[in-house]
């Protein structure tokens, strides 16, 4: 039995000023690396065999703090398959050393959502510009996106494809493993696990910093 650990990232710089943030590359908040901490320590008894966060800082920063508390002590070492030098250069060469660590594996899949024209406006601001009826259509609809941006419904044709294909695997050889990445990308996982529907994973809140975990058992998951 495998077990599957998600956790959306702590309050980010631009959460705290209400900025539509999507792909723009913004670190945590003092009140985000707190939430990331607390986080890690409702997981710490956990054993955690793979990483997978999203290729935005506030994910991996959310990541690697979470990991502070745990039990196990393991380090956690970003992997780079690929990348050239990066690859071929940080090999660790001591079997010792290597079995102390956790590998984590760095997504572009699992990014938030891009939104698109919007990335960089105040959220408020935005809904008096353009109507509060409008921009909560561009964010809480399933199939439309915003100006030049992604919907739900396109981020979770690129996240869920990513999740079966590299992630299910190592939970059906009963691998734990944590996610960290972002509200709608996880939303997206969660819809697919959950077998949600398009109007019911509207009403889905995932909250910085909270995880949410689930077992897999013979091709099922169960929320614990």
């Amino acid at each position: 039995m495998g077990q599957l650990i998600l956790m959306r990232h702590g309050e980010s710089l631009w959460n705290k000023k209400n900025i539509f943030t999507g792909w723009v590359d913004v670190p945590l908040s003092k009140k985000g690396v707190k939430e990331a901490v607390d986080g890690g320590i409702e997981i710490q008894n956990i054993p955690i065999d793979i990483i997978f966060v999203s290729s935005l800082i506030r994910a991996q920063m959310t990541a690697f703090l979470a990991m502070l508390n745990h039990s196990s002590g393991k380090v956690p070492i970003l992997q780079h398959p690929n990348e050239g030098k990066l690859d071929d250069w940080s090999k660790i060469n001591n079997k010792h050393t290597l079995d102390d660590t956790i590998p984590v594996y760095i997504a572009w899949q699992l990014n938030e959502r891009m939104y698109g024209d919007l990335q960089g406006l105040n959220k408020a601001e935005t809904a008096e510009k353009f109507g509060k009826e409008q921009v909560h259509i561009w964010r809480r609809s399933f199939d439309i996106p915003p100006p030049n941006g992604e919907s739900l419904k396109m981020n979770a044709e690129r996240t869920i494809p990513f999740f079966e294909k590299e992630i299910l695997k190592y939970l059906q050889d009963g691998k734990n493993i944590f996610i960290s990445a972002h509200g709608n990308s996880l939303r997206s996982i969660v819809m697919y696990l959950d077998k949600l529907s398009s109007e019911e994973v509207l009403k889905l809140e995932i909250a910085t910093g909270k995880p949410i975990r689930y077992e897999y058992s013979k091709g099922n998951f169960k929320k614990v």
